[in-house]
């Protein structure tokens, strides 16, 4: 005897769902049916905010975090520091660094962090783009500000031999995240510290 399933649609749509991070399969289920039972017009709502926002938020040209301009908010502030410069592995890494109010400087996410079992090398990254600017930009500081696991410090270490040659500082934030953890895990206070605290390379 066939069971009964929900129709095709549905059982696409809760595919769909599931596919996105944090989503389990009983989540996708709820939510599926919410969107299908709903008696106002939110779900439709919803998909225009999505197209909407994936039509037009895009990297920064420069640091690469999210703007709906060739530069974000932050690359465009005359009143920033022109002189530091705080590499982050990705752009969701930023705006916890900003809450701290702790640097006024400005920013540059790599895309992500070395990782040879990912299949991810420095050309995977914007690296280049990072070169480019310190050469070009003429930073006195250049922050690292990278997750203190394996990959974190791997990717650190690259940087470093990398920036080298150039006539600038180079410092990294203060230990005060967790051993194997990112910015996105910590508090504002942790993150204050460590930033306050960074330390000579």
């Amino acid at each position: 005897m066939k069971k009964t399933e929900y129709p095709i649609a549905i059982r696409e749509l809760i595919a769909q769902l599931r596919g996105m991070p944090g989503v389990g399969p009983r989540s996708a289920e709820r939510i599926a049916l919410w969107i299908v039972q709903a008696r106002s017009d939110q779900p439709e709502e919803i998909a225009r905010a999505i197209l909407s926002t994936r039509e037009t938020v895009r990297p920064c040209a420069k640091c690469g975090f999210f703007t709906m301009e060739e530069l974000c908010e932050i690359c465009s502030d005359p009143a920033r520091t022109a002189d530091q410069l705080c590499v982050v592995e990705q752009a969701t890494d930023i705006l916890p660094l900003e809450k701290t109010s702790a640097f006024r400087g400005r920013y540059h996410s790599l895309g992500g962090r070395i990782s040879p079992l990912d299949h991810v090398s420095p050309e995977d990254l914007r690296i280049a783009q990072l070169i480019k600017r310190i050469q070009t930009e003429r930073f006195s500081e250049v922050i690292l500000a990278l997750a203190a696991d394996v990959e974190g410090e791997a990717t650190t270490n690259y940087l470093v031999e990398l920036l080298k040659p150039f006539p600038l500082v180079i410092t990294r934030i203060a230990h005060g995240l967790p051993a194997g953890g990112g910015l996105e895990s910590a508090d504002e206070l942790t993150l204050y510290q460590a930033l306050s605290g960074r330390t000579r390379l």
